[in-house]
């Protein structure tokens, strides 16, 4: 069952809430393959099988219908994506299956595309400024799972206490987009799977030093 949050003006009965949905779905997936200026509202509302006037009945023109796209996006990528597998890492084997999730799903889109939500903020960026503080919300959003998921490696003694959490979330989020913006580029996960793996090595050797345990041979 989808835990996408209710938007706040989403209609009232279930079937509206469902043409709502279906529309901004159409329209997410028409802006990722042709991008925002590509997209027009006729072909949102063939894709959607809707008419045009339902289209305006939820959208009072295409800035707001991008905007919905940007929250769908956040919420598809982050709420429904990422912020679940951040949540469930316990140290860094845990954060290696993440880069390997990354990896594979890049892999089977061929890596075209890129990043749903980081393609929206690169159009958008200069161009709706409204549309822009929506995506960069959503990259706070990931910016905090992943800090979050490292101040609990910290928590649990996994990183030493002078690791900022804050600093390489930052760190780790640049190096996914970039990488996901080179893999795009080259059709090669090469650029980002090297991107992740420093990162990951990076934090790795933020651990602690082992503590000799009993049975371990004299040094």
């Amino acid at each position: 069952m989808s835990t996408r949050a209710t938007p706040p003006d989403a209609p009232s009965t279930r079937k509206g809430r469902a043409t709502r949905e279906r529309i901004v779905a159409a329209a997410a997936d028409l802006m990722y393959r042709h991008g925002v200026a590509g997209t027009s509202t006729p072909a949102v509302r063939d894709a959607a099988g809707v008419s045009s006037s339902q289209i305006y009945h939820y959208f009072a023109d295409k800035e707001a219908l991008v905007r919905a796209v940007v929250d769908y996006r956040a919420q598809t990528v982050v709420g429904e994506t990422h912020e679940p597998m951040l949540a469930a890492i316990e140290g860094i084997d845990g954060l290696r299956a993440w880069r390997d999730t990354i990896i594979s799903i890049q892999e089977d889109a061929g890596c075209q595309g890129g990043c749903p939500l980081g393609s929206l903020g690169s159009e958008l960026a200069e161009l709706d400024h409204v549309a822009r503080h929506d995506v960069a919300a959503g990259f706070s959003r990931w910016e905090a799972a992943l800090r979050a998921c490292l101040h609990g490696m910290r928590d649990r003694g996994q990183l030493i206490p002078a690791a900022d959490p804050g600093q390489l979330a930052t760190a780790m989020l640049a190096a996914l987009e970039g990488g996901l913006l080179l893999a795009q580029v080259e059709r090669n996960v090469r650029p980002l799977a090297a991107a992740l793996d420093v990162m990951i090595s990076l934090i790795e050797s933020l651990a602690p030093p082992r503590q000799p345990q009993p049975g371990d041979p004299a040094s």
